[in-house]
């Protein structure tokens, strides 16, 4: 009735506001982590202006910082894994023991139908049909007894399995939302700092190969100058 309307309404207005603090507390636990990153990254390095020594270091800077954070990454993951290992046999053997007694149930029932079977071939052939009866009765109401917790069991374990989905998906939750994307191995760092180291290399050599030009040309240019000495000897010889 209305009580029970009203009832209803307080426990929807409870849970709407249970998710409106959990959708809160994400929305800050989620604004923690991008500060906490932020102030463990710092700004990024201008190097548009820098020159070659200037972005050497900037890229071994940021390469030993790849590779401390590649091996404390490997360090959590480990830790992580770890975890699992410990809890997931918990959970396991919790499940195990519940599919365990609604077998044995069903071991027990099966009996019990078999004894009530075996019961109903005796009542035929004789003369205590009422204590029989009553028997069977007895035998029945054990059958719905084991029925009825043999159910109560079947739902309990599949509220287990939510409610441990539920939990891993917490987990996950804690890892972070927003996980990093895996880092490649660090040979691409180094094949990217090689070939930066190339390019500057080139960049150098065809500046060189340009002073070399202009130098060679006005060398050439000097040995077209007649020399003092033969323009001497011309004259005479004229």
């Amino acid at each position: 009735g209305d009580h029970d309307q009203e009832t209803y309404n307080k426990a929807l207005l409870l849970r709407k506001k249970a998710a409106e603090e959990l959708k809160k507390e994400q929305e800050r636990k989620a604004a923690e982590r991008r500060r906490i990153i932020d102030d463990r990254c710092g700004k990024p390095k201008n190097v548009d202006d820098a020159n070659e020594e200037t972005v050497k270091r900037v890229l071994k800077d940021y390469y030993s910082r790849i590779n401390q954070l590649e091996d404390e990454k490997f360090d959590l993951e480990y830790a992580v894994k770890k975890k699992d290992y410990e809890v997931e046999p918990v959970t396991r053997s919790i499940v195990t023991a519940y599919h365990k007694r609604i077998g044995n149930l069903e071991a027990e029932k099966f009996d019990l139908e078999y004894e009530v079977a075996k019961k109903d071939m005796e009542v035929r052939g004789s003369f205590l049909t009422d204590t029989l009866k009553s028997i069977v009765k007895q035998y029945f109401d054990r059958v719905l007894l084991c029925e009825g917790q043999k159910w109560d069991l079947e739902h309990e374990v599949k509220k287990k399995d939510f409610e441990i989905a539920d939990l891993n998906s917490q987990v996950n939750d804690l890892r972070g939302k927003f996980q990093k994307p895996t880092l490649k191995k660090v040979s691409k760092y180094e094949n990217k700092f090689a070939k930066l180291q190339k390019k500057a290399a080139e960049f150098n050599f065809r500046n060189q190969l340009k002073v070399v030009k202009k130098k060679e040309f006005t060398l050439e240019e000097e040995d077209k100058e007649p020399k003092k000495s033969e323009k001497a000897e011309w004259q005479t010889k004229k």
